[in-house]
């Protein structure tokens, strides 16, 4: 089975209506093609939809060790909500990089012209989770206040130097309403930083 496809399924698998609407919107804005990063994790093509794939794995894997752990978890996270979370909170990225040629050292220490990505912001400048979750609810998927609070917030840390008293506090009251939240902020740094790690 291909990425998309274990994407699509995985998507099917919540049993939402609005699912081939998302897949199509993800579709025209380049979804499954783009890299996860310019330089970071995944910076290659279908990095993203990998990246995506690999926080949901990790999300549903933690899902299932808290609920042995504690049962009433259960009701908190359910397993639609952790898919839909996970495959969708980074959305926002599938039309801002564009191919472009880099100057970087071989393992020779010697400079070449390899390909990689540029940003562009200009499509839809609106931020990063807040992006997401507007472009999902446009193509006609709805989600639930806990699925939009968790692809809201889940930059957490990197996005919180930047953010306003008001958007600090919410983030505050957010992460005492949703534990989706935290599962999601932590599935994606554990896919980011050792999953995906780059070797240099």
């Amino acid at each position: 089975m291909s990425n998309k496809e274990k994407f699509i399924s995985l998507l099917h698998s919540t049993k939402r209506e609005g699912v081939s609407n998302i897949i199509s919107a993800l579709e025209g804005k380049g979804f499954f093609e783009a890299p996860a990063s310019t330089k970071f994790h995944l910076s290659e093509e279908g990095g993203l939809l990998q990246h995506s794939i690999n926080v949901c794995e990790i999300a549903l894997k933690i899902r299932k060790s808290i609920i042995e752990m504690d049962e009433s978890l259960l009701e908190l996270l359910p397993e639609d909500s952790v898919v839909i979370a996970a495959l969708l909170h980074d959305v926002c990225k599938a039309d801002i990089y564009k191919k472009s040629i880099k100057r970087q050292k071989n393992s020779s220490g010697v400079w070449i012209d390899a390909p990689g990505y540029d940003v562009e912001y200009s499509n839809f400048p609106l931020g990063h989770g807040e992006k997401s979750v507007i472009m999902i609810l446009r193509s006609g998927f709805e989600l639930t206040d806990d699925e939009i609070i968790a692809i809201r917030w889940h930059m957490h840390a990197w996005d919180l130097p930047f953010q306003s008293y008001e958007a600090k506090s919410n983030l505050n009251a957010a992460k005492e309403l949703s534990p989706l939240l935290t599962l999601i902020q932590t599935a994606d740094g554990l896919s980011s930083a050792i999953i995906e790690r780059t070797k240099k």
